[in-house]
């Protein structure tokens, strides 16, 4: 059953712009809703039934997106920012104007991103206590040895104050290895590593629970997910709220 919802939600959802601006638009008679101009902002609209125009033009109300984002180094993990280029500023334009990203990729980490407007969702995969996995390819200064292999998976002691999680952590070749986390602390991987004397050079999440990065997308490239993959990712929250 399709919902309902007052047309100035509607329209500030769809990004015509604020609640304030969309307002104005409907007080200038500049909103039609099925052929006839609507003034009242309280009047309600059923998603996917009615048909709103702003301008004569059809506007398309988006409950939410998910975009998956090969995110290339340089490039901040934030919705904004005054001096750095952002994930969003790569996406492809959209109705949808409140998406954000789900966690943060450090500024010269590449790799999967998943950008959406799904706050439930984005709780969920980065919830502690979810433990959801993330895999990351590593490449650093020096090799790894069988040692750091065992220590990561008892749950390596970081520091004096932080003992990580057991960490899943396999040697791909000279200096490169693949390490699946299940938690997400503050430049983790990073300092896992140089806890063992090991710099990263380089560092690229590859996947992200049940969601891998698409190869074929080339860094600063996005792509929808697809219907599969969402549901993917509603039924592993499904799942945590089930038995979690």
């Amino acid at each position: 059953m399709a919902g309902t919802m007052r047309l100035d939600k509607f329209l500030s959802g769809a990004g015509c712009g604020t609640r304030s601006q969309v307002k104005d638009f409907l007080k200038k008679g500049r909103v039609t809703v099925d052929g006839e101009a609507v003034r009242k902002p309280e009047t309600r609209v059923t998603e996917g039934v009615s048909s709103v125009c702003l301008d004569g033009r059809p506007v398309r109300y988006v409950s939410y997106e998910y975009y998956m984002l090969n995110k290339p180094a340089g490039v901040v993990s934030a919705t904004e920012d005054r001096r750095e280029q952002t994930v969003l500023d790569l996406l492809p334009p959209s109705p949808c104007r409140d998406l954000f990203p789900v966690g943060r990729l450090d500024k010269d980490t590449t790799g999967l991103l998943l950008v959406c407007n799904d706050g439930e969702l984005a709780h969920e995969l980065l919830s502690p206590r979810k433990h959801v996995e993330k895999v990351y390819e590593v490449i650093t200064d020096g090799s790894v040895s069988e040692e750091t292999v065992r220590l990561f998976e008892q749950g390596l002691q970081v520091d004096a104050e932080w003992k990580a999680l057991p960490a899943r952590l396999e040697i791909t070749g000279e200096n490169a290895s693949r390490v699946t986390l299940q938690e997400g602390k503050f430049h983790q991987v990073k300092r896992m590593y140089a806890s063992v004397g090991l710099k990263v050079m380089k560092l690229k999440r590859i996947s992200m629970g049940p969601l891998s990065l698409d190869p074929a997308l080339a860094p600063g490239e996005s792509r929808k997910l697809t219907d599969e993959e969402v549901a993917l990712l509603k039924n592993l929250q499904e799942r945590r709220n089930t038995y979690g």
